[in-house]
């Protein structure tokens, strides 16, 4: 087993998170896959801001767990869901179900490939 490196966000790397205060509603195919005013935004170093949307406001039946995994030395491991019958739909979300501390808002919590899904905000 190899030990996997752990950073904490500072000056160099910053990660902040903050509530959507608009609604946001998450498609696939036209079905709704995902709608909350509950969104958290995470922006990450230089990344494209990243909307995390809690599960409970997700269409969970929607979704099939896959074996994908990825670690990130900021956030920690990521699981996937594919959408079943959607073009592009492998792997199209993520969740950090053990987040690191300095993320931890973000546990119980899905993210969404913009270029999989349509994400839309609502005033």
């Amino acid at each position: 087993m190899t030990d996997r490196p752990v950073r904490i966000p500072g000056p160099d790397h910053p990660i902040t998170i903050e509530h959507n205060p608009k609604r946001v509603v998450v498609t696939a195919n036209g079905a709704v896959i995902a709608d909350t005013r509950n969104a958290l935004i995470l922006r990450e170093a230089s990344y494209p801001p990243v909307q995390y949307i809690p599960r409970g406001d997700a269409v969970m039946a929607a979704l099939a767990r896959s074996d994908r995994a990825t670690y990130c030395p900021y956030k920690g491991e990521a699981s996937y869901f594919s959408i079943p019958g959607v073009d592009r739909g492998e792997n199209a979300v993520w969740t950090y179900e053990t987040p690191y501390d300095a993320v931890a808002a973000i546990r119980d919590h899905l993210a969404f490939y913009p270029d999989r899904v349509t994400i839309e905000e609502i005033d």
